[in-house]
């Protein structure tokens, strides 16, 4: 069961510090504060995930806010498992992972997100990363 990889609390507690800056340069805002209990916790254990489903409802309410931000799919709109492919060469997913996006949890599409960031073998980070960067930063539509 994928976990909350500390990469990405690193990246939540960055965007409270800008979000919510110290006044003092000491005291800091409950959702940094949440964040980084279980931050220290995972340094300490020398831990690299967190298990989503033990995460303290505050830092789990604080990582949501960050999660809520970031793109939600690697998706490019160029998808090489509808012709067959086990690996998207748009976007590096499997057949899988792309059937069961939708049905996936936070830490299951975080987790696969690291993974082909890592692997950065797809074409979003090669041939079409200006068309990924456009999709990641297109104004989301309103509702109503």
């Amino acid at each position: 069961m994928p976990g909350i990889h500390i990469t990405d609390i690193e990246a939540a507690i960055n965007y409270w510090r800008d979000k919510k800056p110290s006044p003092d340069g000491v005291t800091l805002a409950p959702e940094l504060r949440a964040l980084a209990e279980v931050y220290a916790l995972m340094v300490f254990y020398h831990e690299d995930e967190a298990d989503e489903k033990s995460f303290p409802p505050k830092a789990q309410a604080a990582w949501r806010t960050w999660y809520d931000t970031t793109a939600d799919t690697p998706c490019i709109a160029i998808c090489s498992t509808s012709q067959g492919d086990s690996l998207c060469k748009g976007c590096g997913r499997t057949f899988e992972e792309v059937q069961r996006w939708p049905e996936m949890t936070p830490a299951e599409k975080r987790s696969t997100w690291r993974r082909i960031t890592l692997e950065a073998t797809a074409w979003r980070f090669g041939r079409y990363a200006d068309r990924a960067l456009e999709k990641e930063v297109a104004p989301v539509p309103e509702k109503g």
